[in-house]
């Protein structure tokens, strides 16, 4: 068969990933970002040096893994769950990476807790920040970040009626003028947002 773009022979994945994917199935967790995703993180990790990164929803620390190695020496990257067994994960195989700080956190408590802080790229992979405190969490981004969220395609472990919570944030984020959003059909389905600077020079 034919490798398409939308594949992943070709894509060099970090050093840490084969180790924290065999610990991933060996803790039976089902919500791991895939290596499609990953790719699409680290490239725009890439393209924001010294920036300021959030991530709500670390699970096991795949897409973690994806967005350090984009990164460069100078930014900074907060990553948030409430799974402590699932970060635990994380924190051994990516723990010694100075740029990270890993938070044991309930998400709603933890995005109130951010308030007045600035970040230039979110991921958002958990409820909170995502399908919960929204509007708090757009807030949290400086003119020209970027907020991203994936599983916008229709997945087999979605619950019944979670169609209807992906469309209405699809929607929602399309109506926002504050933001210039385009919708990807990439991986398990990619939304990018990028917050308008009020400034013209």
């Amino acid at each position: 068969m034919t490798a398409t773009v939308n594949s992943t022979p070709t894509i060099k994945q970090p050093a840490a990933v084969s180790a924290i994917w065999a610990d991933t199935l060996a803790l039976g967790f089902s919500m791991a970002s895939e290596p499609l995703t990953g790719n699409l993180l680290r490239s725009m990790a890439a393209s924001k040096p010294g920036a300021r990164f959030l991530e709500l929803g670390t699970g096991t620390g795949l897409s973690t893994a994806w967005l350090l190695d984009g990164m460069n020496a100078n930014a900074s990257l907060i990553s948030m769950d409430n799974d402590a067994k699932a970060l635990a994960v994380a924190r051994q195989h990516l723990g010694a990476d100075t740029r990270l700080q890993l938070v044991c956190a309930e998400g709603d408590d933890f995005v109130h807790s951010l308030y007045g802080q600035r970040f230039d790229f979110i991921f958002a992979d958990t409820w909170a920040g995502k399908y919960r405190l929204l509007d708090e969490t757009l807030a949290l981004l400086s003119p020209g970040g970027v907020y991203v969220v994936d599983d916008m395609l229709p997945q087999p472990n979605w619950p019944e009626g979670h169609d209807t919570k992906a469309a209405h944030l699809k929607t929602y984020l399309a109506q926002r003028e504050d933001f210039m959003v385009c919708p990807l059909d990439w991986a398990s389905g990619i939304i990018l947002a990028s917050k308008i600077s009020k400034i013209w020079l």
